[in-house]
């Protein structure tokens, strides 16, 4: 079954990028992705501390263009 939407945290990202293979599956029934933009500045700011830094930024940056981005407000904290 197909469901619509999942956000996901730094941690879940992580284990995708390490090749999980339970997480890979299960992301695998979602229409569509969201980060909250906070993971994503976390994520980058990892890449630019862990060695070959810049394939680590690529790989961030090419997740991150392929997920819906939430902008964190007081609707988000709400949801």
């Amino acid at each position: 079954m197909v469901k619509e939407k999942i956000a996901l945290d730094t941690n879940v990202v992580i284990d995708i990028f390490n090749n999980k293979h339970n997480v890979v599956t299960l992301l695998n029934h979602y229409q569509s992705i969201y980060l909250p933009v906070t993971v994503c500045g976390e994520l980058l700011f990892g890449a630019k501390n862990l060695a070959r830094s810049q394939e680590n930024e690529q790989k961030c940056h090419d997740f991150i263009s392929n997920c819906h981005l939430l902008n964190i407000n007081e609707l988000v904290a709400e949801a």
